[in-house]
């Protein structure tokens, strides 16, 4: 049997945390993972006086440090990387990326299908420029039914709900809405509405509504 001393252990902590961050999908956990593997792996090197592992790994925590500011900074800002944009709900290109995202969107909203009719509003979020979410929902007078609200996994750790709903909610406002519904179709997603700030309705079904 090999016996492991105390810095022969940190060291396979810290690559074991190499590891684990690249399997990371949500950039956030990546680079706080990869942070904690580049501290660790510091601390190695500084008992085993390895000057390149030492210099290599500060230079990792001090770029994993910076871009988490970054994100930091956006999640605390009101302008932000953040957007959102209307789309048409026959528009191609919104079908297939809800073709492509499908599996996904199951997970967290099981019953969702395309609703039809004329009144339908779809929006496109995007992170950086590019879609990164999509929400749908029907619309009667003032009051918006959604019926998907998805964020793709890389892109959950940005925080669009919380912002769609805040700062971002003038999308809705501007369309002459006043109220937001939505049914909660998994724990999850119970969960999610109430943390974006939706207020549950006792009436029984698991509804919800933010007014606007």
């Amino acid at each position: 049997m090999i016996a492991l001393d105390g810095t022969e252990v940190l060291g396979y902590i810290a690559s074991a945390l190499v590891v684990l961050a690249l399997t990371m999908r949500s950039v956030v956990r990546l680079r706080l993972i990869s942070l904690c593997g580049s501290v660790t792996f510091f601390v190695y090197g500084t008992l085993i006086d390895s000057v390149p592992i030492m210099i290599t790994n500060a230079c990792i925590a001090v770029i994993n440090l910076w871009f988490l500011r970054g994100e930091f900074l956006v999640r605390m800002s009101d302008r932000s990387d953040l957007g959102v944009s209307r789309i048409r709900p026959d528009s191609p290109f919104l079908l297939d990326f809800i073709e492509y995202h499908a599996d996904d969107i199951r997970r967290f909203q099981p019953s969702f299908t395309m609703p039809p009719g004329d009144d339908v509003m779809s929006l496109m979020l995007t992170r950086d420029g590019l879609p990164a979410g999509l929400v749908i929902g029907r619309r009667t007078d003032d009051t918006l039914r959604i019926d998907l609200d998805y964020v793709m996994r890389e892109h959950r750790d940005s925080r669009l709900g919380n912002w769609l709903f805040g700062p971002g909610a003038a999308v809705f406002r501007t369309a002459g809405l006043k109220c937001l519904r939505a049914d909660a179709t998994t724990d999850d997603h119970d969960r999610y509405l109430e943390r974006v700030g939706f207020t549950r309705l006792d009436d029984g079904r698991g509804d919800f509504e933010l007014a606007l």
